[in-house]
């Protein structure tokens, strides 16, 4: 009987790994692979809450994350410091998820861009789409760029542990 259990430990502690890895996997290919694919698809006119990637003529975010070309620095993402449809393309990767309020932030990017295109994390990408250390939704989507907003919940736990410990990314 023991020699049973010890398998059955092995088996699982096998099977708990190989599913790690490939959600991590999946999550290197949606983050990295497929976000670099959707922003050098096109030439953006801004990238609003641009992390470390300047893909824009104008890169715009609440911290500058690092050196990046033709920077502008925002106080408020619900009030962005451009005129209404001053850009024709606007990219908003990986951030709506992290937002106090994405109706409102997803409106006026919608007030400064004719065309406005957001990356979300998917459903399948596990990884990304539950992780409550720091996002705040869950956005029910399967695919990655959206020009609209698609519908979203609350991430569960997500209050709870932005509210004790802290969220490692803030917009």
């Amino acid at each position: 009987m023991t020699e049973i259990l010890e398998q059955h430990s092995i088996i699982s502690a096998l099977f708990f790994m190989s599913s790690l890895f490939l959600g991590k996997m999946v999550n290197f290919i949606s983050y990295s692979v497929m976000k670099e694919r959707i922003i050098s698809r096109q030439q953006w006119d801004l990238n609003i809450c641009c992390g470390k990637t300047g893909a824009g003529k104008i890169n715009a975010d609440i911290i500058r994350h690092a050196q990046i070309p033709n920077f502008v620095l925002i106080d408020d993402i619900y009030q962005l410091p451009f005129v209404d449809r001053q850009f024709k393309k606007v990219l908003c990767s990986h951030t709506i998820e992290h937002v106090e309020q994405p109706e409102l932030f997803f409106r006026e990017l919608c007030r400064v861009g004719e065309s406005v295109t957001i990356v979300l994390p998917p459903l399948w990408d596990l990884f990304a789409a539950f992780n409550f250390l720091e996002h705040k939704w869950i956005f029910l989507t399967m695919r990655k760029t959206h020009h609209s907003l698609p519908g979203y919940l609350p991430l569960p736990f997500a209050g709870h542990v932005h509210r004790y410990l802290g969220q490692r990314f803030k917009a």
